[in-house]
């Protein structure tokens, strides 16, 4: 059964989601699941009408079916007692899911292990954790979740409805919107990677500005983003970004950016709104990405280079297409090779065979 308790039923899952049922309505539904792992009690889904064949031994109480297949799924599907069609059917899904695995709640608590500073502003209905170590003049908002073993420095903010989770690291003067979740081992607000040479080695470039992370941000397990030199490192509303990645100091990443594992992005990159970057992707400093670039992974992004709306892929980044075209060429580098040795072998022949012909000068 869900953490929150409540089975519901496939008419009031649909209402939610404006799916249309056909079979049981009112069959119990509990938990989501796959295809394939389904069983009593869950529901799953078929993102498109090819994916329906795979349903065929499915046991989930409801399936959710792309618009216009219900008909189908049901002679597909004919374990299954309930059918819920919606135009998106993996976005239904996954609403769904945050309506029968809500998110952990705790019940308020500073466990007795927690440092907090006097001067702090905790919330009454906040959770602090064991081992938890809250700054001098920090504030946290109602309803956000601590876990054990987090630093929060001095004068921090952190809005309502968060959660940090295990060992996350907070460094001075940060600030947190509302609803933003830190996966474990998350660190804000550490030094950017700024040093000046002379002629006996690196000093230290200050690094004095601050990280605002704003509202319903998500960042993966053991990711970094560092604090500006001077100014401001931003995360914009909506962000999600995936384990180990690393924002550089005096980044401003927009608005519902989608950044993929171990991406390393370094300072000054300025990534506009609705840009999605895939895993491992490198980037060089001063590089500004514009609104509706996509980002295909392992793909390096040179310094100051401006990457305009579309589809990029490879190194250095280039347009798919110019990518894909030039993939085709290197594929056949092998065979050409072995061409040219063939063309030089025949040449040569025919440089001796002429040469043996050529009558010697008196």
């Amino acid at each position: 059964m869900n953490e929150a308790g409540k089975v519901k039923t496939v008419e009031q899952l649909a209402a939610l989601i404006g799916g249309r049922v056909s079979g049981d309505a009112q069959t119990g539904i509990d938990y989501v699941a796959s295809v394939g792992s389904a069983s009593a009690g869950a529901v799953a889904f078929v993102e498109d009408q090819k994916a329906l064949e795979s349903a065929q031994d499915c046991a989930a109480s409801a399936l959710i079916v792309p618009d216009g297949s219900g008909e189908r799924a049901r002679k597909i599907a004919q374990k299954v007692p309930a059918i819920i069609e919606a135009s998106k059917p993996k976005l239904a899904f996954a609403l769904i899911g945050t309506i029968l695995h809500p998110r952990k709640l705790r019940e308020p608590l500073i466990h007795p292990t927690a440092v907090v500073a006097p001067g702090a502003n905790i919330a009454l209905t906040v959770y602090i954790g064991p081992h938890v170590s809250i700054g001098e003049n920090s504030t946290i908002g109602p309803g956000t979740r601590i876990e054990a073993g987090v630093v929060v420095g001095d004068n921090v903010a952190i809005g309502i409805d968060c959660v940090l989770h295990p060992n996350v690291t907070l460094y001075d003067e940060v600030t947190i919107g509302d609803n933003v979740v830190l996966h474990a081992g998350v660190c804000v607000g550490a030094d950017g990677f700024g040093y000046v040479r002379d002629d006996v080695g690196y000093h230290k470039f200050p690094q004095i500005g601050t990280v605002v992370i704003e509202d319903d941000v998500e960042l993966g397990a053991y990711s970094c983003v560092d604090r500006a030199a001077l100014g401001q490192t931003r995360i914009g509303r909506g962000t999600k970004i995936d384990n180990l990645v690393h924002v550089g100091h005096n980044c401003n990443i927009g608005e519902r950016v989608v950044i993929a594992a171990q991406t390393g992005i370094s300072g000054s990159v300025i990534i506009e709104d609705d840009v999605v970057i895939g895993g491992q992707v490198g980037f060089g400093d001063h590089v500004r990405v514009h609104s509706g670039a996509v980002i295909g992974s392992k793909a390096g992004v040179l310094p100051g280079k401006i990457v305009r709306p579309g589809v990029w892929w490879g190194i250095p980044i280039q347009p798919l297409d110019e990518y894909k075209r030039l993939n085709a060429h290197l594929s056949r580098l092998p065979q050409m090779r072995e061409d040219i040795k063939k063309l030089r072998a025949r040449l040569q022949e025919l440089e001796e065979k002429l040469s043996e012909g050529t009558p010697s000068l008196p």
